[in-house]
């Protein structure tokens, strides 16, 4: 692990790491963009490997479908395919993450501007952006969804605008279709609270001007994941990734409009978009598990296409998750989402914050983990607080208690079966906003659903055997050469309160062969005027 001090500066350094680490798969066999690339990707996501298995994927031997050959080669998984290769970008432990997201927010460290940056070494202008094999055309942009997608798009993006009223820059990872070798279409989340680029759009569209833009891709990992972390619209992004790197970060002002972009990024893309028209968009995959579908977008003039001498085009893996794109948010909202609950509302008891990942992508559903006997107003409170801390997250809420594993849907599935009952512990609020994918139905409004599946009395023990005696079958069944066992939790039982030293003995006795003296133990207790199933309490 890189010190927790001296994050990667570049991705080349990043790659190093990667590398070293045997976390990076180089692909030198010709792979076609359009058909295989993504897909290829994708099974380490779909194909039942554990986060810790999955790897970034360096292709450079890229081709299309057309036959032609790219001499860039094109990066995948780089940023996060796993929280591990995410920590390491950040250069610390993922259990540091939060505090360094809440560290750099709190300090953040201005951006310095060099005259002379590694990301302008090569400069396209003019005619060459509007040859058919030149400009965007001439980059290896995959398609990310092949069958539904109808263009390639850039994903790993920042889309870097400027607030004309006060000159705050802000970057956010919006896809962007190609539509030609100088024009793209790119889409922002235009909605209350949405895209900071779309509300920059907003304001220039009421001035009657251009708004400038600049697509940097390939950027330092701490540069980059600042880029779909929701931060507040007047803080500069470049100042917080200073703030995670310890450092400032250097930034070189574009070559054909007047912002400033990342001097050690691989690749930028500069031009305008005219406020005054949108050009229809998509279809893409969207993170939400369907196809976003054709709408209206902003259309972006390329003005200046700037890269490295030896450019790697990065991209990410998105569209159903889990994916790249929600291990980036899931690492960083968890304990954004625990901060709020634990330290600024002062909520007691909560112990853990899981967005769910996989289909949901992250941003419905939701999981408070509380310690058991927590008082359940505050367990309320937690379940209002979390469901409007971002209004595009936290559509169905569920509280659990902590022998619950948050990662665990059939857990949750159980806690809700067994702990809650639905007149008394579900609560159903109108009036939301549409969760993510909302802009292509015919409703803009949603309700929530809140539910305290949260262990309120003492219970009897998980019926499962104890812990020590399930670890020592996993020996026996390694012994035995048997399939490689992946535990899944609940894997052993455990007590919940219910449950008495004679209980225990019971047990024990059971254990040690002794069970005879269990029915010594019990033959004198017969009794008559009893009813089948009769509690036996109190025989201690």
């Amino acid at each position: 692990m890189t010190d927790r001090t001296s994050p990667p500066l570049n991705l080349s350094q990043h790659l190093e790491a990667l590398d070293a680490a045997g976390l990076l798969v180089r692909v030198d066999r010709p792979i076609n963009k359009d058909t295989e690339l993504h897909p290829l990707v994708r099974w380490q996501f779909l194909g039942g490997l554990d986060e810790d298995e999955r790897k970034a994927f360096l292709f450079t031997n890229v081709v299309d479908s057309k036959g032609r050959k790219y001499d860039m080669p094109v990066l995948l998984g780089a940023l996060a395919a796993s929280p591990r290769i995410y920590a390491m970008g950040m250069g610390r432990p993922a259990d540091q993450i939060g505090d360094a997201w809440n560290e750099a927010i709190a300090n953040p460290v201005a951006p310095n501007l060099v005259t002379e940056a590694a990301c302008q070494e090569v400069v396209i202008e003019g005619d060459a952006l509007k040859d058919p094999e030149g400009g965007v055309a001439a980059l290896p942009v995959p398609v990310s969804t092949p069958g539904f997608d109808s263009a390639p798009y850039l994903t790993a993006t920042m889309c870097i605008t400027r607030d004309p009223e006060t000159g705050v820059q802000n970057a956010g990872m919006y896809r962007a279709a190609l539509k030609a070798p100088d024009r793209m279409v790119i889409r922002m989340a235009a909605k209350p609270g949405g895209a900071g680029g779309w509300l920059h759009w907003l304001k220039y569209r009421e001035r009657g001007e251009k708004m400038p833009i600049a697509i940097a891709l390939g950027a330092a990992p701490v540069v980059v994941f600042t880029s779909p972390q929701k931060l507040p619209v007047d803080l500069d992004e470049f100042s917080v990734a200073g703030g995670l790197a310890g450092q400032a970060i250097d930034t070189v002002k574009c070559v054909s409009n007047d912002l400033v972009v990342p001097a050690e990024a691989e690749i930028v893309i500069e031009g305008f978009i005219d406020p005054s028209v949108l050009e229809p968009e998509a279809p893409f995959g969207e993170s939400n598990g369907y196809v976003a579908l054709e709408g209206y977008n902003m259309p972006m003039t390329v003005t200046a296409i700037t890269h490295k001498k030896q450019a790697i085009f990065n991209a990410i893996i998105s569209q159903v998750t889990p994916s790249e794109s929600s291990v980036i948010k899931k690492v960083a909202y968890e304990p954004l989402f625990l901060h709020h609950l634990a330290k600024q509302l002062s909520i007691k008891g909560i112990r853990k914050v899981v967005l769910h990942e996989r289909l949901t992508n992250l941003r419905p559903v939701l999981f408070l983990q509380y310690a058991y006997g927590t008082p359940r107003s505050e367990v309320w409170r937690g379940l209002y607080a979390a469901s409007s801390f971002m209004g595009s997250v936290g559509k169905i809420v569920i509280a659990i208690s902590e022998d619950i594993d948050p990662n665990s849907v059939d857990a949750i599935l159980w806690s809700m079966a067994y702990r809650s009952t639905p007149t008394e512990d579900v609560l159903i609020t109108p009036n939301r906003g549409g969760v993510q994918g909302a802009q292509y139905g015919p409703s803009k409004t949603d309700s929530g659903l809140l539910i305290d599946a949260t262990q309120k009395r003492p219970l009897p023990p998980l019926a499962l055997p104890k812990k020590e005696f399930m670890e020592n079958a996993k020996k026996i069944w390694e012994e035995l050469d048997l399939p490689p066992l992946k535990p899944q939790s609940p894997w052993h039982g455990y007590t919940l309160g219910d449950w008495t030293d004679r209980w225990e003995t019971l047990a024990r006795r059971a254990t040690d062969s002794d069970w005879l003296d269990n029915g010594t133990d019990t033959l004198p207790r017969q009794l008559a005027g009893k009813d089948p199933e009769d509690s036996a309490r109190g025989l201690e």
